[in-house]
């Protein structure tokens, strides 16, 4: 628990943390812009294939066929002359162009369909023909009377939404916390020393584990504050959905804060002006947010590096956080992501308190 000197100076930095209001705004602003961007780009609806056809027979079963494409959302049928549709393919006006023969007719032999596509669009071949061909079946058994041999039943489940955002919101709030964490840490403690603070407060009772903790518990506080605001506008307005224990989820942020901001105040003990912080947080900062399945899962890395992206801090807060949030699991269904949590919170707190000097100021 702690003592009543770390409380009262937790207070105290707490309200010196507050008094910067303009890098408490834009420490918030970022990550909402970021989410704000990417519900944007991810709640479009998906636009209709373009497709063109050519009815050279335009008898019953073609105008079937057309009809049956037009009431597929998939589709938007355009009809035309071949050379017209050609020369809106060429132009990139649609995906691909259908020519109809004039034996497009009821018969137990096979017609051949002409499909002409751009090569530029050919990945979507893969899509596009079985729709066709899936088309034409269906036609052919309602001419045909033919009853399929097999009916398919469904049953909705009502899955959890699979949206890019609801699995980036765990990831960004764990980035987050990591770079509020350290770089406030780090700066804290060398303005501090640059300020002259650190020595008034060495000829004082107070130890380096005192000062530490209460930086980190006012810090925790503001974290736990601008993290519950994110949530929030996730959340309600960009309807996130985060279907695990918010208990378990708020555990993770204040451990996965305390780790980082340890880190950070190593930072700040190791480099001795504000620009050297700045060049060693980045050096910290920036490879765990590619290695640290932020933005897309580790095991879609390349498998040597996947061993080392793991082991990293942010991952085990990351990967926690989001199976909280996403997979609805208990904090004994992470058990891993807690040990390494557990393991990187004696490591950093150690090195803190290891670490921390005084009296030392650039000249």
């Amino acid at each position: 628990m702690p003592t009543k000197t770390q409380l009262h100076l937790a207070k105290v930095f707490l309200k010196i943390f507050l008094r910067d209001r303009q890098s408490i705004f834009f420490s918030l602003f970022f990550p909402v812009i970021f989410m704000s961007v990417f519900s944007f780009a991810n709640n479009g609806s998906q636009d209709p294939i373009t497709i063109g056809v050519v009815d050279n027979s335009s008898n019953t079963l073609s105008q079937g066929f057309i009809e049956s494409l037009n009431a597929n959302p998939v589709f938007d049928v355009s009809l035309d002359n071949e050379t017209a549709l050609r020369s809106r393919l060429i132009e990139g006006d649609m995906t691909l162009v259908l020519i109809l023969p004039d034996e497009f007719v009821e018969q137990a032999g096979g017609t051949e369909l002409n499909l002409i596509v751009d090569a530029a669009q050919v990945q979507q071949l893969g899509l596009i023909v079985p729709l066709l061909e899936q088309t034409l079946i269906s036609i052919e058994r309602e001419f045909r009377n033919i009853e399929p041999m097999f009916s398919l039943a469904i049953e909705d489940v009502e899955a959890r939404s699979q949206r890019y955002l609801d699995f980036l919101l765990p990831g960004l709030l764990a980035f987050t916390l990591m770079q509020l964490s350290i770089a406030g840490s780090g700066f804290n403690i060398e303005e501090y020393r640059r300020k002259g603070i650190l020595k008034r407060l060495f000829v004082t009772p107070i130890k380096p584990k005192d000062f530490i903790t209460s930086i980190v518990i006012a810090r925790l506080v503001i974290c736990l504050i601008q993290m519950s605001v994110l949530m929030a506008i996730a959340v309600f307005f960009l309807e996130v959905s985060i279907v695990g224990n918010f208990i378990s989820l708020y555990l993770l942020i204040i451990l996965g804060t305390v780790i980082f901001l340890c880190l950070g105040f190593c930072l700040g003990s190791i480099a001795k002006t504000q620009q050297a912080v700045m060049a060693v947080g980045n050096i910290v900062i920036f490879p765990q947010i590619f290695l640290s399945g932020v933005f897309y899962p580790i095991e879609s890395m390349p498998a040597l590096i996947q061993p080392i992206a793991r082991v990293l801090p942010l991952s085990f807060i990351a990967t926690g956080l989001r199976e909280i949030a996403n997979s609805g699991a208990t904090l004994l269904e992470i058990i891993p992501s807690l040990i390494g949590i557990a393991v990187w919170f004696v490591i950093g707190f150690l090195l803190a308190t290891r670490l921390f000097v005084w009296k030392e100021v650039a000249n």
